[in-house]
């Protein structure tokens, strides 16, 4: 297992995959590993430990992970 406090784009990608997976999101795409930079890194570890920490989501949590995640995605 990679050492994921240390902010590095390969950790960056895990805890991306690992919050979709747990989080069972049918559009992936929509979340992809490039649209995030390190600067909000240690907010993912935060979103990602709390995610795999919990067995299920209601609506409301996943809706507020959703948009947390999407606050934090590169602007265009």
């Amino acid at each position: 297992m990679a050492d994921l406090t240390q902010p590095t784009l390969e950790n960056l990608a895990t805890l991306i995959e690992g919050i979709k997976t747990k989080l069972n999101m049918a559009n992936t795409a929509v979340m992809r590993p490039e649209d995030f930079t390190l600067e909000h890194y240690e907010d993912l570890l935060y979103l990602y430990n709390m995610v795999q920490k919990k067995t299920t989501f209601s609506i409301n949590e996943m809706t507020a992970i959703v948009e947390e995640l999407g606050n934090m995605r590169k602007q265009a």
